[in-house]
């Protein structure tokens, strides 16, 4: 599905169903160097199981025009104007890494356009190495691979998401290069990973955070640590926490238990 957001046009998957405004919406988005297909198998459940999927391409990113965004702010008002020109009044966020700060964010400024809060591998501060933010923008090939060795729990999972006969860092590193290689004019890798950095809001806005939050988190999750996660949950008290055996990439290692933690959570 194709929108005009904020005069570029932005994709957005549906999960293979038409789009009926009238139906619950549910907003997946990505996180750093991924796109919307990071959360094939979730996005599908959702859009089979009578709900409206939007599984966005951020700005600048792979099928979505536009200046990739910067801030998790700047990103954030791009996901309230994705549901404007959808024609939604209200919607579920679900976000992974860069993308929970960008749900969390969308979440503080329009608290009553959000039904849950869903942050997958989340933390706050997520602070970037600086010579990750370094390779990022100097050596990405090298990040690339220095990425997807944290964001893994062991090299060869167990078949998951893609089923058997595929390779989840393998394929998640052809992912990273094409999300790189789809935007000759920014840097999208060393964009991204600043903005996560500099993002010093997110005590702020979950104080403002009116809906239900859970945070869904990989044991092994070296990108994102679990206890990253207290600066958040100490100011949503009432918050669902689920934790799955998996590292950071976990809706590719344990895309069945992220999906029954989202089920649960936003059908209940």
């Amino acid at each position: 599905m194709e929108l005009q957001v904020n005069g570029h046009r932005a994709y957005a998957y549906t999960g293979g169903k038409p789009f009926d405004a009238t139906k619950p919406t549910a907003v997946f988005i990505h996180g750093v160097l991924n796109d919307h297909s990071v959360w094939i198998l979730q996005s599908r459940w959702f859009a089979h199981h009578g709900w409206n999927v939007l599984a966005v391409d951020l700005p600048g990113h792979c099928r979505s025009d536009g200046t990739p965004p910067a801030t998790v702010e700047a990103a954030a008002e791009f996901v309230l104007a994705l549901l404007d020109a959808a024609g939604v009044a209200r919607a579920a966020l679900v976000g992974h890494s860069f993308g929970s700060l960008i749900a969390l964010e969308a979440a503080a400024r329009a608290p009553e356009r959000v039904t849950h809060l869903a942050l997958v591998g989340t933390a706050y501060p997520m602070a970037v190495s600086p010579a990750l933010l370094d390779s990022a923008l100097n050596a990405p090939q090298k990040a690339i691979d220095m990425v997807n060795a944290f964001s893994h729990s062991m090299l060869a999972p167990p078949p998951s998401s893609l089923g058997p006969g595929t390779w989840l860092m393998g394929g998640s590193r052809a992912l990273m290069r094409r999300v790189l290689a789809s935007n000759t004019a920014v840097n999208v890798f060393h964009t991204g990973f600043k903005a996560c950095n500099d993002y010093a809001g997110g005590e702020a806005a979950m104080a403002k955070v009116r809906c239900p939050v859970l945070f869904l988190l990989g044991s092994a999750d070296q990108m994102t640590p679990p206890r990253a996660t207290k600066a958040l949950r100490d100011l949503a008290p009432g918050a669902r926490v689920v934790t799955v055996k998996a590292g950071h990439a976990l809706m590719s290692e344990a895309p069945d238990a992220v999906l029954f933690a989202l089920r649960d959570f936003l059908v209940s």
